[in-house]
């Protein structure tokens, strides 16, 4: 996990230096055509890696049996979702290199998505160690690459070829280590096997393809309708917001395991509930606050751009970070709702909210451009938010702690209200206008009763 929290800050600034030299145009396609190609080699997966992960938890014998099936069914799954996409990007348009480009990087997303399949069976022997430093390898191994480029120059060309020996070197890595591990599979597809093993992670896989569109559509839908160049000034914000939101997708699965050990216990499940929404917010806020009142700086490195590209990266940020905000408070409900078998009931919000994404898209898109996209991202965290609301008080028992949101909600106003005085009023250096904003906050925190003294002294004693 800090190998993951290290390397994820330092991709996000490679991957800026990439935009900047670049260029929006080739990094507006560059973005369409990975999302389409991530996206639907997420789906081609179609659960698999999930259930092999649980299956063989729980019973290793079962990967002696169903390995020989599965391991060339991926295989042919990989195939022919390489058609899929190759034949989705020619009726969306591309044609020639474009074409091209998509098809090497839909290989290479297969070929990581088939990395993240042998790794679940490393998972499921509990080999989280050498999992964690495999995660990780790609991501260096792409950030040496990129930097080896600078001096040569970084074209369109040799960032796909970079991308794709990074993923490539690291599928030779593992797939030698598996042979280490476990010896040679001798490959035999039988079709009674893989139709279990289909029939039971298909559910797995719509849910992917649809929290994979909900969160992605707009970058795609931005090139196609728009043009590159406003997919690539969403793409330079989306990014950010993405690396901060890392942090949810840190520490929700901890509440997750948390509200399912307490499953039919509503009033521990109150008690989680109410210490998760401080946790899972408060450094939120903070950040959220910075990003509003400061958020130019996150762009310093792209000196190729004019003050008007700035200006309006800088404009989708911030209405991406109210989306932030938004599920800074209540991404928390969701993962209660998930965790006490509410899982359709979520995906269903999400389908549509995926929906409304696409309407607001076609409406919105062609008028408004990059900054449409933000706004609908923002509009569907609200309507998603609600209705994680409105599931948890109808279907759980579980009381929402408006007290506690009031609260935070009066600490975050408190401090965008002294970021302000401080902005208008010292005009202070950035850094240190953050600096004292940030000791400002721990003060709010102590005023509004977010934080107690009492409970402070509790953790202490421990």
């Amino acid at each position: 996990m800090l190998l993951n929290l290290l390397v994820k800050p330092g991709w996000v600034v490679v991957e800026n230096l990439v935009q900047d030299r670049l260029g929006h145009q080739a990094f507006g396609t560059f973005t369409a055509l990975f999302t389409l190609a991530s996206v639907m080699a997420a789906v081609s997966d179609l659960g698999t890696t999930q259930l092999t992960t649980k299956r063989v938890a729980a019973n290793p014998a079962f990967l002696t049996e169903y390995f020989p099936t599965l391991v060339p069914l991926k295989g042919g799954l990989s195939v022919l979702f390489l058609g899929v996409v190759v034949a989705m990007g020619w009726m969306l348009g591309y044609r020639g290199h474009t074409l091209t480009l998509l098809t090497l990087i839909e290989i290479g997303m297969l070929l990581a998505q088939y990395t993240l399949f042998l790794r679940g069976v490393l998972q499921a022997h509990q080999r989280f160690n050498t999992d964690a430093l495999l995660s990780v390898l790609e991501k260096f191994l792409l950030l040496g690459l990129v930097l080896g480029l600078i001096p040569i120059g970084i074209t369109l060309n040799n960032y796909v070829a970079a991308r794709s020996v990074a993923i490539g070197f690291t599928f030779v890595v593992l797939y030698g280590l598996m042979k280490r591990l476990y010896g040679q599979v001798k490959l035999k597809l039988r079709w009674e096997h893989a139709r279990t093993v289909l029939q039971a992670s298909l559910p797995l896989a719509l849910i992917t393809l649809v929290y994979g569109l909900n969160e992605r559509i707009d970058m795609l839908m931005l090139e196609r309708m728009v043009s590159a160049r406003e997919a690539s000034y969403y793409a330079a914000a989306y990014r950010w917001g993405d690396t901060v939101m890392m942090y949810l997708w840190t520490i929700l699965p901890l509440f997750f395991a948390k509200f399912a050990y307490v499953f039919d216990k509503p009033d521990e499940q109150r008690d989680v509930l109410w210490f998760g929404q401080r946790v899972v917010t408060v450094p939120m806020l903070l950040v959220c606050a910075f990003v509003l009142f400061r958020g130019e700086v996150l762009f310093w490195q792209f000196t190729h751009s004019t003050a008007p590209e700035i200006t309006r990266m800088v404009l989708c940020l911030k209405i991406l970070f109210a989306s932030v905000l938004i599920h800074a408070f209540f991404a928390i409900y969701r993962t209660l709702l998930t965790s006490t078998n509410h899982e359709r009931a979520v995906s269903w919000l999400v389908v549509a909210s995926t929906v409304l994404n696409v309407v607001l898209n076609v409406l919105l898109l062609p008028t408004l451009g990059a900054v449409a996209g933000a706004i609908n991202t923002l509009v569907c965290a609200v309507f998603v938010s609600g209705g994680y609301l409105w599931l948890v008080q109808k279907r759980t028992g579980v009381p929402v702690p408006w007290g506690w949101i009031a609260r935070l909600g009066l600490a975050f106003g408190l401090l965008c209200a002294i970021w302000y005085g401080l902005q208008t009023g010292l005009a202070l250096h950035w850094l240190l206008e953050s600096v004292v904003a940030s000791a400002a906050f721990v003060g709010i925190l102590f005023l509004t009763g977010v934080v107690r003294v009492s409970e402070l002294r509790k953790l202490l004693q421990r």
